[in-house]
């Protein structure tokens, strides 16, 4: 597999993708014609979310008609997210190449073999987040995907060339959301409408706030352009940070290392203090993001949502628990526990403000990179209210 610039890619991403399709779980039994009719009350609900997120948020949404919805499954899942992870990282992955290259034919093939290992590795964490993922805007579609196969009976939409113009995506992952209405035990119309809301507050904030997309971007870029290992040690502490998963029959150490605490995540790959500082940053961003759809999904939800207060009520107890011991450790593992904190932290900021100066106040917050909130103001509404607002 290789990078635009013919040079060998660090991470084998068709491995990835093959890992990952051949270890995630099918999802619940479900008869085709329910499948059908869950798929096709998805994309309805999709349309109908979008109206009353506009109206809620005050947000107008003018590149909303531009970007596809999708109602995947999760082998489909796991390809979109492969082609926009590859968009993000190709620069550092281009990087990293020309070194390696540089260190001659043993360092080649050695790189080649530590690619191939760290596809596995990416491919098994991508099965185990294919079964745990609702809904996502993807806002780094890239403008062009490789077409895949169809689903069974043509029932899910499949990414395809053309797709992502203009960039960004809204994906519906429906096996996962019909099998969480079934361990919550409630209303599937109502749940599903739920869950749309949520994801389009994300497509309103990315179409509304046309800066957004290209901030948030230049933040990653500016990450990766901190990191400056050998290629050899960036693909072992890259597999260190994936290799403590507690799954049988793929390594003799795994089980009890991810298990304890201080275990290390992908987010131990943080090596400066600049990507710390970035880090923070991007962080606040995506806690406000994460906190202002959880406020608009239960604002929202009264209205249009009958059981909502329920729903919500049974959503976060399953969300603090997890799934058992290995879904806890694969949580600590991956970071998830500080995306969880992010739903958290930045719900609270979201309507401390809106408390304080109203929607249209609070949606200040969107006019330029200067007026997003810092790590410190998402704990701290009323600093940010002082400073943005006076």
């Amino acid at each position: 597999m290789t990078s635009a610039s013919g040079s060998a890619e660090m991470v084998d991403w068709n491995l990835a993708v093959a890992t990952a399709v051949r270890l995630a779980r099918p999802g619940p039994r479900i008869g085709r014609d329910e499948a059908r009719a869950a798929v096709a009350e998805l994309r309805r609900h999709a349309a109908e979310a979008e109206r009353h997120v506009r109206e809620y948020t005050r947000m107008g949404s003018t590149g909303v008609a531009g970007t596809p919805v999708l109602v995947v499954d999760r082998p489909g899942w796991v390809r979109a997210n492969v082609a926009g992870f590859r968009t993000v990282v190709r620069p550092l992955t281009e990087k990293l190449a020309a070194r390696r290259e540089g260190g001659g034919r043993g360092a080649a093939a050695a790189g080649s073999a530590g690619a191939k290992a760290t596809g596995v590795e990416v491919g098994v964490v991508l099965a185990f987040l294919s079964a745990k993922v609702l809904g996502q805007y993807e806002t780094f579609a890239p403008a062009e995907l490789p077409s895949a196969p169809d689903s069974p009976e043509g029932l899910f939409d499949q990414p395809r060339r053309g797709l992502a113009a203009p960039p960004g995506r809204l994906l519906l992952v429906a096996p996962n959301i019909v099998q969480v209405e079934r361990e919550l035990d409630v209303a599937p119309r109502d749940f599903r409408l739920w869950v749309c809301l949520h994801e389009e507050t994300h497509r309103t904030q990315f179409t509304a706030v046309p800066w957004l997309r290209d901030h948030i971007q230049s933040e990653v870029q500016e990450f990766l352009a901190q990191t400056d290992v050998d290629p050899a040690a960036f693909l072992e502490r890259l597999r260190e940070a994936l290799g403590g998963l507690p799954l049988p029959g793929l390594g003799g150490r795994r089980g009890d290392r991810a298990g304890r605490e201080g275990a290390p995540s992908v987010t131990d790959l943080v090596q400066t203090p600049a990507q710390r500082e970035i880090l923070s940053r991007l962080t606040a961003v995506m806690s406000l993001l994460e906190g202002h759809a959880d406020v608009v999904m239960d604002g929202v939800g009264p209205a249009v949502v009958p059981s909502v207060a329920e729903i919500r009520e049974k959503f976060q107890r399953r969300r603090d628990r997890g799934s058992g011991r290995l879904d806890l450790a694969l949580r600590r593992l991956l970071g998830m526990d500080a995306k969880l904190r992010q739903y958290q932290d930045g719900a609270v900021f979201v309507r401390g403000v809106v408390e304080r100066v109203g929607m249209d106040g609070f949606n200040r917050v969107w006019t330029s990179p200067n007026t997003l909130p810092t790590k410190e103001e998402i704990h701290d509404p009323a600093s940010w209210v002082a400073r943005v607002t006076g």
